[in-house]
């Protein structure tokens, strides 16, 4: 089913298994991140968070790039702005690892700037191997943006994210993964549909609401001692062992058929 984002920067489509599809769509451009595919990727995260129809999300980008970064056709004036009052560096709110969803980029092309940036925000990324990376604001007069200096250090240690993000320099598909900031290098067309593999996978076959308390345990792991994460992990699980889906997995793997689940990310997530 295709959904209205109200742009044509952004394309969306929820599959029957419950996988949103967002593609950034400015081929002219190489897909170059725009203010309108920024509002349409927010509102889009919201609905994905918000609907328990939507299971993962995957955010790619039309061919043959994935994003090529700040969009330079207005030459040197790209980075002026006549009122500095509500701009932020982050152009996607929530970024994708506060909703509730697995975001995977599916990175199927060149991904500069922000078009890595923004990937670095999600839960799994598959890249291709043939294609360019790079943080390279620094070369650009301005800073790495959309979080990168809270996430990057996260994903791949202080000591690669200052090679990222103080040089500037770019790299290929391999040495990515070699980063850690991949978690697959594929050939470029066959990321997307590695990356929906996966994203059904998800979709079908774990239970939404343990993947979304995971998935925030993840993500603030770093600021939680081990006997905080000791504590979150005790109470969720006596939350989720007295509720029907830890059943239903057990059943479900003793039957050798497909799950189905009954709690919602929306009613079901406890507040802990």
């Amino acid at each position: 089913m295709k959904l209205d984002t109200g742009t044509t920067d952004l394309l969306a489509e929820l599959r029957d298994d419950g996988v949103l599809i967002a593609t950034l769509n400015r081929p002219e451009t190489r897909n170059a991140f725009s203010s309108a595919m920024g509002k349409a990727l927010s509102s889009l995260y919201q609905l994905a968070d918000s609907n328990d129809a939507v299971r993962v999300v995957v955010v790619t980008g039309t061919p043959p790039v994935f994003c090529a970064g700040a969009d330079f056709s207005r030459g040197s004036e790209v980075f002026e702005r006549a009122d500095d009052s509500e701009f932020t560096s982050s152009p996607v709110n929530p970024p994708a690892w506060k909703i509730r969803k697995p975001v995977i980029a599916a990175i199927n092309g060149h991904a500069i700037g922000i078009g890595l940036t923004l990937a670095l925000q999600c839960d799994l990324r598959f890249i291709a191997r043939h294609a360019k990376y790079g943080v390279v604001q620094v070369r650009r007069g301005i800073l790495p943006d959309a979080m990168s200096h809270w996430v990057l250090p996260r994903l791949v240690g202080l000591a690669k994210a200052a090679d990222i993000l103080l040089t500037g320099r770019t790299f290929d598909g391999a040495e990515a993964c070699e980063l850690g900031i991949a978690s697959k290098v594929l050939a470029n067309d066959e990321v997307l549909p590695h990356a929906l593999e996966v994203a059904h996978d998800i979709a079908v076959n774990t239970a939404p609401v343990s993947v979304a308390q995971s998935k925030r345990l993840l993500w603030e792991s770093y600021s939680m001692t081990s006997e905080q994460m000791n504590q979150a992990e005790s109470e969720l699980h006596v939350h989720l062992m007295s509720k029907s889906d830890s059943r239903e997995g057990v059943d479900a793997f003793l039957e050798r058929r497909e799950p189905r689940w009954q709690l919602s990310v929306n009613e079901d997530c406890p507040d802990i």
